[in-house]
């Protein structure tokens, strides 16, 4: 589809306005005035426009005119970010990486990452998307995320994907101080749990099984989005579970959660950082490097 605008004659536009005048906007552009009046006059023409109302000592911008002038700036500055993008990809960087976290881990654990990534001056869009249980290998699987953080093997899909261990992570079966099975001897059995609500985190997953744990079969559910909701609703002693020991830590110190023995305790489970085998993107690799290691993870995972 042919158009009369042209992004040479958006950037005659915008230069006349920053300059002030043809002249100005000639000097910029390294052109002869009369070029610039001829681009000028080409767009009027071609739109059957007035783009500048020419009646008074100094030519000005019709209504049209700045219309035209305001939203061409909008082109102008996407033209601008498409061509350095088009270079950046050229050079191996992605405009764009979606990283996953799986809920177990606080968002904050990445922070440091992403502050250092920030500090290379690589103009990488990065997105955080929070999953839980299966769902994070269902992401990087459906390729809605580039890497994931915090994936366990028992829900991992058969594929070419690259892994690297991060550490344990343990848990602790919790309930609030009121609640009345913070009163009973321990360990818990099964009658003993089954009798309330657990509180579960719904799994994200949206093609592979959904997973969950420590729920047992006659047991109520009381359902929420992820482990900070989890975790408020079982201080709340609206429901009971298992919760990951280092995100509770400071609520079984402060005494609002009470952990509990029972008579099966759930195993501590290993955390990897995953990502497509093929995929060797420049900020996807620099990310599976600085992460591979990371003390915000390492030492937050250390029991």
């Amino acid at each position: 589809m042919h158009t009369a605008i042209t992004i040479d004659a958006l950037k005659v536009l915008d230069a006349i306005d920053r300059k002030g005048s043809f002249a100005g906007a000639a000097n910029e552009l390294f052109r002869v005035p009369s070029a610039i009046s001829y681009t000028v006059q080409k767009l009027e023409e071609d739109l059957n426009v007035a783009i500048y109302d020419r009646s008074g000592h100094r030519a000005a911008l019709t209504p049209a005119g700045r219309y035209l002038l305001e939203e061409g700036r909008t082109l102008l500055e996407a033209a601008e970010n498409l061509a350095h993008t088009t270079k950046q990809v050229a050079q191996g960087w992605e405009t764009r990486l979606r990283i996953g976290f799986n809920s177990l881990l606080p968002a904050q654990c990445l922070f440091p990452a992403i502050n250092e990534f920030y500090q290379l001056g690589v103009p990488v869009d990065v997105q955080i998307v929070e999953e839980v249980f299966a769902g994070t290998w269902d992401a990087l699987q459906s390729r809605r995320v580039d890497l994931i953080i915090g994936a366990d093997n028992l829900s991992k899909p058969a594929g070419n994907f690259t892994t690297k261990a991060l550490g344990a992570m343990a848990f602790a079966f919790a309930v609030a101080p009121d609640h009345p099975l913070a009163e009973p001897s321990e360990p818990l059995s099964e009658e003993d749990i089954s009798r309330f609500p657990a509180a579960v985190a719904a799994d994200t997953s949206r093609s592979l099984p959904p997973g969950h744990a420590g729920i047992f079969r006659r047991q109520r559910t009381l359902t929420v989005a992820n482990i900070d909701q989890k975790i408020a609703i079982q201080e709340s002693g609206l429901g009971v579970g298992w919760l990951p020991k280092a995100r509770i830590r400071a609520q079984l110190q402060q005494g609002s959660l009470v952990e509990k023995q029972v008579h099966e305790p759930r195993q501590p489970i290993m955390l990897h950082l995953a990502r497509h085998g093929e995929d060797q993107g420049k900020a996807l690799m620099w990310f599976w490097h600085r992460l591979t290691s990371d003390p915000a993870i390492t030492t937050w995972l250390a029991d």
